[in-house]
């Protein structure tokens, strides 16, 4: 050959390249290449057969990557390290704060008053909130139809004596008759009847007027307890029946408290011997209560059980619809409890758990608890932890099952 040609100078180039070790060397000596760079020797190469600059270039260029791909051939290390975590140590105490529950204070008892005859109401006197005596008016209705009616029984009753007195008469004349023989036993006893006749009659009157003028004293409506309006159902104007709603009185004489509770904690409730309430408006003031009812049935929507607690010392300060704690400390300590933070649980699924870590292999796993109430700072586990079991406090939505951490830091409640 003439020259050196590109593509065989290059495919050398690269052969040497791949190269390692003494091989290396020998090649490069056999190859004419310089043990301190890349270029080919100077001694190697005849003038006739050098190459221009730009040629050694380019196997430089084609060189590289080879170069570099052969020095990579060993992967790294990689290395995981465990998970810190901030972890408590269970420790079951006495719950000695009892069973609390939220409610709202209500009349004991509350009346749906509404007239006992129909008609149109004509005046409704008072509002919801209204404090009323016992007799106050409280609506009216139209009383034209119930007058007519009470004239129209007095006029009957009129008619009825009239009869009455004419058959007296009758009969004390018959009765003369009767002795002087002039007419027969059995006339006589006719006109008797016709007497008695006239007599019901005429009380039957008398009795149709009374119930007429009572019935127009129905037309107005009146409480019948010291109390306050709680609900008003009707409006002036309105046409109502005999027994409909009207207005709603709720007796101030007794107030209780009214309570939904779950029935896991109906038997803490029913063995409770000490009640005291609590106002949110009045938080300073504890008042003494005394369980007067309890359902007997869930509710259907809610499925809790409603108890009321009757206020034995309410003062002016306790007024409807006010929210009320209720404390059930009868059955204190009788519980053992574990106080974790907030925010140590985690929601699996519809339950509350907590993540447990094992201590011989720092594994965490997790367990469903039962919590018993949710307090601002903490919440009580009533079931699934023992003492002494590390959980962890803080990050919890970040671990996996099985999941190695590490305890930076650990604390009892």
């Amino acid at each position: 050959m003439q020259r050196y040609d590109d593509v065989l100078v290059s495919a050398d180039f690269t052969s040497a390249a791949v190269r390692t070790g003494r091989g290396t060397q020998e090649h490069m000596s056999e190859t004419g290449l310089s043990k301190s760079g890349l270029l080919p020797d100077a001694a190697a190469v005849t003038p006739r057969a050098r190459r221009p600059r730009h040629s050694h270039l380019r196997a430089i260029f084609l060189a590289l990557p080879l170069l570099a791909l052969a020095g990579c051939h060993k992967p790294a290390e990689q290395h995981s390290e465990a998970r810190s975590v901030h972890a408590v140590t269970v420790a079951l105490t006495p719950d000695e704060e009892g069973a609390s529950y939220t409610g709202d204070v209500r009349a004991r008892w509350e009346s749906a008053l509404g007239f006992q005859v129909g008609g149109k109401i004509v005046a409704r006197l008072v509002e919801v909130g209204t404090a009323v005596k016992v007799g106050q008016i409280l609506a009216r209705l139209d009383p034209q139809d119930q007058r007519l009616g009470v004239e129209s029984a007095r006029q009957q009753m009129i008619a009825a004596k009239s009869d009455f007195d004419q058959a007296t008469i009758d009969l004390a004349r018959y009765k003369n008759l009767v002795a002087k023989g002039f007419v027969s036993e059995a006339e006589y006893d006719r006109r008797k009847s016709v007497l008695d006749s006239a007599s019901a009659h005429l009380q039957e009157a008398s009795a149709q007027l009374s119930l007429n003028r009572n019935k127009t004293d129905y037309t107005t409506l009146r409480s019948d307890a010291a109390g306050v309006v709680t609900s008003v159902q009707a409006e002036a104007g309105q046409v109502v029946t005999a027994g409909q709603t009207v207005v709603k009185v709720a007796r101030l004489d007794e107030r209780e408290v009214a309570v939904s509770v779950p029935e896991n904690r109906l038997a803490e409730l029913k063995a409770a011997d000490r009640v005291h309430i609590t106002l949110w408006a009045m938080p300073g003031k504890t008042y003494d209560g005394r369980v007067r009812e309890i359902s007997p049935s869930a509710d259907a929507v809610t499925r809790t059980y409603t108890f009321k607690v009757t206020l034995l010392n309410a003062d002016a300060a306790v007024q409807l619809g006010m929210t009320a704690n209720v404390l059930l400390d009868g059955n204190a300590g009788a519980q053992q409890v574990a106080r974790l933070p907030l925010t140590a649980l985690f929601q699996e699924g519809d339950a509350p758990a907590v993540w447990v870590i094992d201590p011989a292999s720092r594994q965490v796993t997790l367990r469903p608890v039962q919590v018993g109430r949710y307090t601002q700072d903490y919440v009580t586990i009533v079931a699934g932890l023992a003492s002494g079991d590390l959980v962890v406090r803080a990050g919890v939505h970040k671990l996996n099952p099985g999941e190695t951490v590490k305890v930076v830091a650990d604390a009892t409640p």
